[in-house]
């Protein structure tokens, strides 16, 4: 994993030895990163205009896969994840109906607009500011087409920096973040890496993307996670006090005053007796049914979303791990679609 992980640098560095003139090297990176936005800006428009068509939809969820890994502190299988979710998605084990009743198999409730080819992009020698970038002119091209919204599967947790940028400028102002998560990723800058999975929430805060951030389910937590959330005004709420705090957790009302709501699911929120795919095994978290119950009570305009930190090659128990993933970007799927 590290070695795929690392092949794009060890390319530029081949390139750098045979002395390929930097004008070239750019050239065929800016080929690569318009293909990709192509891609994805030619998907959306086609899902965009069949849903249009169809007519009737204020709000339609469209999944976008980011399969980033890199910036991993431990593991770096969550770059495997997103086919792994869209598989177990539609997993004839189960229905296509979500919990409160909205089919799956209606196109103007749920389509699908593919990946950000990150392996190929950092194959080409694009780095991590450019990338980052390039998941954030992804997520706006999503948002362009009306009345698509995005629900983007990781990937670990250092993509929701570029995608919470890209809805807060699209939407033109901060939004409120609902954050679920045994980490509050939220280190100034963890092992010299300032695109850290566990950094995130640093940048986000850092760019006033938000207005509000409340953290749910932390249960790992260090003095600088602390002072960082104290700097930043964030509301931490750790498993420690989770039976005091549940009643207010169940009945969330967020987004009064902001650009709307967005949701940051990290698997590794939920005790590892539910979700044991994941690179950070925590003990004491959520139960799966917490979890839900937090969603379904929001009372939110959900203008976006991401499900983060599945490790497929951590998933060791029939593809549980797997099908929990699904099952939360199928339930966030109703909460944002309408």
């Amino acid at each position: 994993m590290k070695c795929a992980g690392r092949m794009g640098i060890h390319y530029m560095q081949k390139l750098n030895a045979a002395n390929v003139p930097k004008e070239l090297v750019e050239k065929g990176q800016n080929r690569v990163i318009e293909a990709s936005l192509t891609l994805i800006r030619e998907r959306a428009k086609l899902k965009g205009e069949l849903i249009r068509a169809l007519g009737g939809a204020v709000a339609s969820t469209s999944l976008l896969g980011v399969p980033l890994g890199h910036n991993s502190s431990f593991l770096q299988g969550p770059a495997f994840a997103p086919p792994r979710i869209r598989e177990a998605i539609w997993c004839g084990s189960t229905n296509s109906t979500t919990e409160e009743g909205k089919e799956l198999n209606d196109s103007r409730i749920l389509t699908d607009v593919g990946d950000v080819p990150v392996q190929e992009l950092r194959d080409s020698g694009v780095d991590d500011d450019r990338l980052m970038s390039i998941i954030s002119e992804s997520v706006k091209l999503v948002m362009e087409e009306d009345p698509l919204r995005p629900l983007v599967l990781g990937g670990d947790h250092s993509i929701s920096y570029p995608v919470v940028r890209a809805v807060s400028e699209k939407l033109g102002g901060p939004i409120d973040i609902l954050h679920l998560d045994a980490h509050p990723d939220i280190y100034h800058s963890f092992e010299g890496n300032k695109y850290s999975h566990a950094s995130s929430f640093a940048r986000i805060m850092e760019g006033g993307y938000a207005r509000r951030l409340l953290q749910v389910g932390i249960r790992s937590i260090t003095k600088e996670g602390r002072e960082q959330g104290k700097r930043f005004g964030v509301e931490q709420y750790e498993m420690r006090t989770f039976s005091r705090d549940r009643q207010f957790l169940e009945n969330l009302k967020l987004g009064e005053g902001a650009k709307g709501v967005y949701i940051s699911v990290d698997i590794d929120c939920m005790d590892p007796a539910f979700a044991p795919g994941v690179s950070h095994i925590e003990p004491g978290g959520l139960s799966f049914r917490d979890v839900l119950n937090i969603l379904h009570n929001l009372q939110a305009d959900v203008v976006g979303a991401d499900v983060v930190e599945f490790n497929p090659q951590r998933d060791t128990v029939d593809g549980m791990t797997a099908m929990v993933a699904a099952k939360l970007v199928r339930e966030l799927t109703a909460k944002i679609s309408k």
